[in-house]
């Protein structure tokens, strides 16, 4: 009874519900803001330092990771208000809430035909061109980045919030949020950038898979087709450039018999990105209605995995 008690009332299934419920709060500071005004301010000043941009990209990367771990650790082991910063650190650093509840939105504004608000919505979300894109693909748009980004705001974080506490999460998330602004492959970031995606390919490589795996179980559990996406996943995730995306991207678009990948535009260029899932089929709005309740039962299946290890670990 005291494991069980011990078990639902633990840091990562409180934070779990509380960002499923709740969401990112507008009014509460949030420390991925934090760190985009520190990215933008470290940017001008370590393209001024003399090792390179590579050198000082990855330099970068250990400062603001060591540097966001550091703060974690500082707040979370102050006397009284300690527990309380490490149950804002742990809620803030998952993304799940807040992907659905945009998500949602989104889709909303495609099924209701208002697309050019739709364009908007989706284009928050994603870093592609979306202003000449018509309904099917805002859909096929939408489902790319809502299965990505299961493993990117939600898998990844509890995996390093129960591996190593509010911290180590946050450690990770620098990482992650150094990726999503300076790990492009432009003119810009291409040197600089380096470190940052690289890193971020190595934390999120068990993690991606990992959510591949709950994705196919939650699959089998919902009666969705996970032995043809069983067949499928490991070769198409192996096509895509990034080696960790195409994971939780393939596995939900063969079991939600949906296609992604095709040409898309990224920062005024064409690109043709792998194809995943069964070809030629649309992502229709029922599809995408499922693909939220997947994600949530993935997410579930997930913290209850990963709970069960960290208990039995204890043992």
């Amino acid at each position: 009874m005291k494991l069980l008690v011990l078990t639902l009332f633990s840091l990562p299934v409180i934070a779990t519900f509380l960002d499923l419920i709740l969401g990112d709060p507008r009014r509460l500071p949030h420390p991925v803001r934090l760190l985009g005004r520190w990215l933008d301010w470290l940017e001008g000043r370590a393209r001024r330092w003399t090792p390179g941009l590579k050198a000082s990209g990855a330099l970068c990367v250990l400062l603001t990771a060591g540097g966001a771990w550091a703060a974690v650790e500082f707040f979370t082991g102050l006397q009284y208000v300690g527990m309380l910063a490490s149950l804002y650190f742990a809620y803030a650093g998952l993304a799940l809430g807040e992907l659905l509840h945009e998500g949602r939105d989104a889709l909303e504004l495609i099924e209701e035909g208002k697309l050019e608000e739709a364009r908007q919505a989706v284009g928050g979300l994603v870093s592609r061109e979306t202003s000449a894109m018509d309904g099917p693909e805002l859909r096929k748009t939408l489902a790319e980045t809502l299965s990505e980004n299961l493993c990117d705001g939600y898998v990844a974080p509890l995996f390093y919030l129960v591996l190593g506490g509010p911290a180590l999460l946050w450690a990770y998330k620098a990482v992650s949020t150094m990726d999503s602004m300076w790990g492009y492959r432009t003119e810009r970031f291409r040197d600089l950038g380096w470190a940052a995606a690289r890193a971020d390919d190595l934390l999120a490589y068990l993690p991606a898979r990992l959510t591949a795996a709950f994705l196919l179980l939650a699959g089998a559990l919902m009666g969705l087709p996970w032995r043809q996406a069983l067949r499928h996943i490991p070769a198409e995730a192996r096509s895509m450039d990034s080696p960790n995306a195409g994971w939780p991207m393939s596995a939900c678009a063969w079991l939600l018999e949906g296609s992604m990948g095709g040409a898309a535009i990224y920062f005024g260029e064409a690109k043709m990105k792998p194809e995943l899932g069964p070809k030629g089929l649309e992502w229709s709005v029922e599809k995408l209605k499922r693909i939220f309740r997947l994600m949530v039962f993935t997410a579930l299946l997930g913290l209850f995995a990963f709970q069960a290890v960290r208990v039995f670990s204890t043992l």
